[in-house]
């Protein structure tokens, strides 16, 4: 009850839906640490921008090295806690998170599995969305793979692949530029 208590008190909104490796920050492959984390150029700018558009702003991440044994679910939250705090300071937020730490090929039994949670597997987005008054044909996912726009697909949301460069020229001018004006 408490649950659907805060969803109706949030104002229905287009939502964005951010895969976090790749877009906001430098892909190095398995980034569980700070020290391993490097901002993508524009990526606290653009999560400003989208959160001041009045946005909702998730994240929806792939953790596979979680079930590989690689890093634990500690580390990454860890990691996602000095990104929030980051952010924060800049007068940005992220205003949900959600990973996917289960691999079928994992080496952790508690992770070595599939799940529509893995993308291209719409799960995390949906979980969001049963959460969220969110505005779906007005929302996105931003990606930078393949598996992030077939998850975008699966779950009915555009799905936008950036390949790099600045994330809030991409953001200004793929979703911003975007948004119907107010009359």
């Amino acid at each position: 009850m408490a649950e659907n208590a805060k969803r109706a008190a949030r104002p229905r909104r287009p939502a964005v839906f951010l895969d976090r490796d790749g877009v906001i920050n430098v892909d190095r492959g398995y980034v569980a640490s700070r020290a391993d984390f490097k901002w993508i150029p524009g990526a606290i700018e653009a999560i400003k921008a989208l959160n001041d558009a009045e946005y909702y702003v998730f994240v929806a991440t792939n953790q596979s090295g979680i079930a590989r044994g690689l890093y634990t679910e500690r580390d990454m939250q860890e990691l996602h806690g000095y990104i929030s705090r980051k952010l924060a300071t800049s007068g940005a937020r992220i205003d949900d998170w959600r990973h996917c730490p289960f691999h079928p090929e994992g080496t952790i039994e508690k992770f070595k599995r599939t799940s529509d949670w893995r993308k291209p597997g719409p799960g995390m987005i949906l979980d969001l969305m049963k959460k969220w008054p969110i505005d779906r044909a007005r929302s996105v996912l931003i990606g930078d793979k393949e598996s992030d726009m077939g998850a975008a697909r699966t779950a009915h949301v555009r799905g936008l692949r950036f390949s790099g460069g600045d994330l809030l020229a991409f953001v200004r001018a793929h979703v911003l530029s975007a948004r119907p004006r107010p009359s």
